[in-house]
């Protein structure tokens, strides 16, 4: 998994769980829905990179 995708991952997740957050505060569902919705997109591509790394590890031994 490169650094960038890292990244972009990390702040997709932060940014979910501060919009989750102010819902909570505000009591938006939207807002709390939304922030959810920017952690799961955090892990799926977490996830990816994940199967990504593993195969290029597996090809790398071959």
């Amino acid at each position: 998994m490169s650094l960038e995708d890292k990244a972009k991952a990390a702040a997709k997740n932060v940014e979910g769980k501060a919009q989750e957050a102010m819902g909570n505060v505000t009591g938006d569902p939207a807002d709390k829905m939304e922030g959810k919705a920017k952690q799961a997109e955090a892990e799926a591509r977490n996830a990816k990179e994940d199967v990504k790394d593993a195969v290029k590890d597996t090809v790398d031994r071959a």
